[in-house]
Parts: structure tokens; sequence; C-alpha cells
């Protein structure tokens, strides 16, 4: 079986979906199924590509494309979006559905989990309805018979009337059968079509007298009988699509109108108005699972799902569920500092052994001093303090991270909060974009796709910054330990920093509940949508692939973007450190006049201005700082935490400094990696700007709120 990969970006079909074949006889593949049932695995594997693959639901939500070869036959897999049903009641739905309908694909295969089949055959059935060309791929078999579930796959396949694989795609298992199936439908198609599901006499008979007339419109192309129920349906988002790729409008052609309010009507005579209409349609299909289910799977022991609903009873607790979450990050959190501080020593050292070589070849071509110090105690010396500060904490933060998210953790964390953020009026899915803002600001932006409704999507956007980044732990771990717990050793200092860091982002996660409330009743009022969210069987997480991906897809990809942006930012940040006004650098005067605002926030004026220039780069802050007050001129390597402090409390730090220091760091602009992000996803420069001043603005002000309120009460 000989392997290609093609990897293409996708968007919604109504962006302009572009088929990537490359010979007429090209096959093409709609891969379909509900989230978290490995169908990105399957896609993975088939085609050789690296494509993240999380174990919590919506985490595709756009399409991707690659190509597999079978037989000497290219077939091109599109991978859809994860969705439930066709029903067109989010993005997800409608992208899966039009590719389905008019994306031009020979033939889908709709992948489900083995060990809650019922539940996916709904949109299997919903499948079959728009093509007969599908292959139903059942993954999971190995998670099944550890649960003692059986399933008759050839029983299946005649209660369906369509080919059924079984599948354990994260071992490769079941694929060739499922290429081979593919294969077969693609090539031969179907001899006799699946019995279409039946629905109530009223329904069949308001199909049946518009199925006659949607004939010789749709020529073919799509089929009548489903094309009729949706219109019954008054299904508008399709009624669209029919305009757009079949240049065919319902509602405009005359005999087709006029049929379709007869039939209409004659509902209502029945009494089945539009929403009784979708609840019959709903109620069918579960039906029809139902009976396709009956006979072709057996539970051997019921006993056996009591595993997952026990350690449910613990995790999703309302009094047990939110602190083991907080135990957790707690210990996430704790060997992420033990584990980052060794290896960023060691990188540091190495590093700065680098610009020590670079500054003797400068030395040997005879260089000028100033573009020695523009190129390596700027540039350089700014990439070197970045990755030896952010590399071995994402390296460690990220696989723990994604540890989790495969283990099945994550979509618990999304339940225990989604009471919290339903009464903020923004939507549960906020917790896993959340999640993901541990990590990288950036991708928790990125991440906001997974939330359907499009005021809830900007809230989330708009809080996203109150949950620190990696960028930001340096900063705040720093000044806990010089300020808070510096006075204990060893891994009591370790695990009181963890505590503390953990104090000051359950803070970021409270100000993010605040701040949603606030924008719901604001400049974006309305109320919380519902969705559903799948709680995943536990897994064991397959640590090899969660190591490379989590490096490869999240750690590496996330350093570059700071090695892109804080280059620049290095040139810019020695140019003021070494350019001379009077008797002071452009810095410091930019430090001097910032002080008397600074001073209203609890700080000072070299601090907001290292929060200013750390913009592109949210590592550089604590480097800006130690080199405007050491006047150096370029950045400088103090990881001696005890000469920092002396450093800082030389220069006027007090307990205030600190504590306004950390409030400023949790909640102040996004990175500039951020910005970008959230420009491309709103497509607003006006969202963009608000996402931008409310974290700022929130943070000015408790940071202002908390200086006063300390010096009125003579604390400082």
């Amino acid at each position: 079986m000989g392997l290609t990969a093609h990897s293409t970006g996708m968007g919604a079909v109504d962006q302009g979906l572009q088929i990537a074949r490359r010979a007429p006889g090209d096959r093409v593949i709609a891969l379909a199924g509900n989230p978290n049932v490995g169908k990105s695995t399957v896609f993975n594997e088939l085609t050789g590509l690296n494509q993240h693959t999380g174990n919590w639901p919506g985490k595709t939500v756009a399409t991707a494309q690659g190509t597999h070869t079978y037989k000497e036959t290219d077939y091109i897999l599109v991978d859809l979006p994860g969705t439930y049903s066709l029903l067109a009641h989010s993005a997800e739905e409608e992208v899966a559905r039009d590719f389905i309908c008019f994306g031009g694909a020979d033939g889908v295969a709709v992948v489900c989990d083995a060990t809650c089949l019922e539940r996916n055959l709904n949109l299997v059935l919903q499948t079959i309805e728009i093509t007969p060309n599908v292959v139903v791929c059942v993954n999971l078999m190995d998670e099944a018979k550890k649960k003692q579930i059986d399933i008759d796959l050839e029983q299946l396949s005649r209660n369906l009337g369509v080919p059924v694989v079984g599948a354990a795609a994260r071992s490769g298992k079941g694929l060739r059968e499922l290429m081979e199936a593919l294969s077969s439908v693609t090539h031969e198609g179907r001899p006799t079509p699946p019995d279409p599901i039946r629905y109530t006499a009223p329904i069949e008979a308001a199909i049946a007298s518009l199925q006659p007339l949607l004939e010789g419109r749709l020529a073919g192309k799509l089929s009548s009988r489903w094309v009729a129920l949706k219109l019954l349906d008054q299904d508008d988002s399709l009624t669209a699509s029919l305009r757009t790729h079949l240049g065919f409008d319902p509602l405009a052609d005359p005999a087709v109108a006029a049929a379709l309010d007869g039939a209409r009507a004659r509902l209502a005579a029945e009494g089945i108005t539009p929403e009784g209409l979708r609840d019959r349609v709903a109620a069918a299909i579960v039906l029809a699972a139902e009976g396709a289910c009956a006979d072709s799977v057996t539970l051997r022991r019921a006993e056996s799902r009591d595993r997952d609903r026990k350690i449910d009873a613990v995790l999703t607790n309302k009094w047990t569920g939110i602190p083991i979450m907080l135990t957790l990050l707690a210990a996430v959190f704790w060997l992420t500092i033990t584990g980052a501080n060794y290896p960023s020593q060691w990188l540091s050292d190495a590093l700065f052994w680098v610009q020590d070589r670079l500054t003797d070849l400068f030395v040997y071509l005879h260089a000028p001093d100033w573009l020695h110090g523009a190129l390596v105690l700027g540039v350089y010396r700014v990439l070197a303090w970045v990755v030896s500060v952010m590399l071995p904490p994402m390296a460690i933060f990220f696989p723990l991270f994604t540890l989790l998210e495969d283990f099945g953790y994550l979509p618990r964390v999304a339940f225990n909060l989604d009471h919290q953020f339903k009464k903020a009026c923004a939507c549960g899915k906020q917790a896993l974009t959340m999640c993901m803002g541990f990590g990288c600001n950036a991708a928790g932006i990125v991440g906001c796709r997974i939330i359907d409704s499009p005021r809830e999507r900007l809230i989330a956007i708009i809080t996203n910054n109150f949950v620190p980044c990696n960028g930001r732990f340096p900063t705040l771990i720093s000044i806990i330990t010089m300020f808070f717990v510096g006075a204990a050793g060893g891994a009591l200092s370790t695990g009181l920093s963890a505590v503390v860091l953990l104090g000051v982002i359950v803070l970021g996660v409270v100000m993010t509940f605040w701040i949603s409330r606030l924008l719901s009743h604001t400049i974006l009022k309305g109320v919380p949508s519902s969705f559903t969210l799948e709680l995943p069987p536990y897994r064991r997480p397959q640590i090899g692939k969660v190591l490379v991906r989590s490096v490869l897809d999240r750690t590496l990809f996330v350093l570059g973007r700071a090695v892109a942006v804080a280059a620049p930012a290095g040139l810019l940040i020695w140019l003021m450190a070494n350019i001379q006004v009077g008797d002071a650098s452009v810095l410091l005067h930019c430090a001097h006049f910032l002080d008397p605002f600074a001073h209203l926030l609890g700080m000072d004026g070299v601090i907001l201005m290292a929060f200013i220039l750390g913009f592109p780069a949210n590592e550089i802050v604590v480097p800006i700082i130690i080199m405007a007050y050491m006047a150096t001129g370029s950045l400088t390597d103090m990881s001696n935490l005890f000469a920092l402090k002396d450093l800082l409390v030389q220069n006027g730090w007090t307990w205030l400094t600190a504590v306004c220091t950390m409030l400023f760091c949790l909640m102040h602009w996004p990175c500039s990696t951020t910005c970008l992000t959230i420009g491309k996803e709103t497509k607003s420069l006006k969202w963009t700007a608000i996402s931008f001043a409310v974290p700022t603005l929130v943070g000015m002000l408790v940071c202002f709120t908390v200086a006063t309120a300390a010096r009125l009460l003579g604390l400082a």
C-alpha cells in the first residue's frame, strides 16, 4: 500500500474550498464523525500528516485534506469538522453538511466511537439520507473490547445498508479494510441504495408531494427526498447553499414554492408545527439508531462502564471537582517550576557561550562597536534570553497539559466550570479555550473557534488574556519567590511558589468570569447558548505521541513566533538604551516621563516601560527592568534571585511594588502575537482594539485600587 501526503489548510465550503486533485481519476473522500471519536487520528494515520488530535470535543474546527494512495488510486481525504449532526445548528455542522452535499465527494467515511455506537449512528443515518456512498468506520474497537462491548459488524452493515468496518486507528488496525471498502464504494457505487428512514404518515405524504418536483431540478446532484424534508423543516441555511452551489432557489421557483406551501399547510392541519416536525424527525432517527444496534451491539457486562462513572463521580462532583482541578493545576505548575530551573540555566550558559564566540568573531573582523552592540548585545541577547526562559518551561508544561488532554480530563474541566460561565452569560466551552491560554494566549484565541455563538466567541477572545500565558510565568514566579516565599528553601520554596502562583491564576479566572458577565450585560448583551459537551471515555495517554505532538505542534510553534517578534524588539531596546539625550538614555527619559502615572499604579516608570517594550514578548520584561536599573545598555542575565532582589530594593521596590507588578503582569494588554491572532480571527480592528483595551484598563484599575488602599491604610 503506497502512501503519499499533501496538506492544505482549509476554510468553509462557502469560502472556496479547493480540492487538490492531481489526476482525473483521483477519488475524494469526506471524513466525518462526532467530536472525539478518533476521526483526525484516522486522517493522520492514512495521510501521514501530523495534525493535532486532542481528546476533547470540537478540536477540528476547520477542514484539512491529505492524499492516500491505495491500489494505484489517489484518495483525497477531507477531514471535516467534528459534529454531532448535519442539522446546521452550528458552523461545524454547516461546513460538514455543505461539503458532503456540494463538495464533490465520491464517498463519505463516517467515523464512530465503538463504545457509544448508538449515539454516533445519528450522524451516520443523516449522512446516508444525503448520499448512499457511505462507509461506516467503527473506531476504538480496542476500547470497546476493554468495556466488554461486542459489535457484530456484518449485522450492523445489513441493518444500515452500507459497509461497516471495525478499526483501532491509534494502532493502525482496520485502516486497510476501510480503504478497501471505500475503494469498492467509489469505484463500483451502491447497487441498491439503503432503505430510507421512515417518518410518520403526514410527513411522508408531505415529502412525496415535493419529491417529484425536485427530482428534475436537482438533476441527481442531491437526494430529492432529503432536500424535500429540509425544505419542510424551513432550513434557511440549506436554501442559501442550494442557491450558492447549484444555482437553484426553491423559494423562487413558483411550482416548488406552491407545493411547499401546500405541504406545510397540510402538516399544520395535522397539528405538526415546524418545531414539531423537527422533533418527529429527530425521534425517527433515534429510533432507527436504536433498531440498528438492537441485534448488533451487545454489552456483556453492564458494570464494565462503572470505572468511568466512578471516576466522574469524583472529578465532576460539585464538592470535589473544583478542588481536584486546582490541585492538578498546582501540581502542573510545581513540576514546571521545579523541572525548568536547571535546563534554563544550562541553556542560558550555552547560548551566552555562543554570544561570547560571536563577540570574538566581531573582534576578529574589526567590526565597529555599534554593529556588535546592535546585533550581538541587542538582537542575539534578547533571543537568547527568550529561548532560555521560554523553552524549558514550555517543554514541560505543554506535555503535561497534553497528557491531561489525551487522558480525557479537559472536557471535565469545561463541565466543572460550565455553571460559572452560564452565570456570566458566556459559553462553557470557554473553559477549554482558557486552558489553552495557559500555554499561549494566541493558541487560546484560535481555540475560540469551537464556540458557535459569535457573541460568546467574542467574550472568550476579549477575556482570554486574563489567563497568564507561559511567557508571563517567569516574571510571576521570580517576584513570588523573591518577595513572598524567599525565606523558604529547596522544595518548600518551589511548592509555596506554585501555591501562590495558583492563587494569582485563580484571581485571573475570577476576573474572567466577572468581565465576561460585564460584557454580557453591556456591549455584548445576550443569553448563554446551549451546547453539547460529550465527556469522552478515559484513555491511557500515548506518551510517545504526546511528547512529539506537544513539542512539535505547540512548544516549537509558540517559541518560533516569540523569536520572530523578539528579534526586532531586541534591536529597538538596545537603541533606546544606548542613544543618549543629554545625560541619560532614551530608555531612562521614557521611564522618567512615565514615573508619575506609574506611581499611581503602585509601580515606577521603569516597570511600566518594561511592559511596553515587552509587547513583542512578555519574557523580556524582567531583563529590561534589570538593564534600566543597572544602566548597562544591554540585557543582563541576573539569575541569582537574591542579587536581583537587592537590585530591585535599592531602586525602591517594596511589597506593594511587587504585588502591583504581579497584578499588572496578570492583567495588561495582549502580546503582539496574540493581537495579530485576534485581528485574524475577528477580522475587525474594532474588536482587536477592545481586546487590547479591556484587560489593560482593568489591570490599571485594579493596581490603582490596591496601591491607593495600601497607602491610605498606612501599609506602604
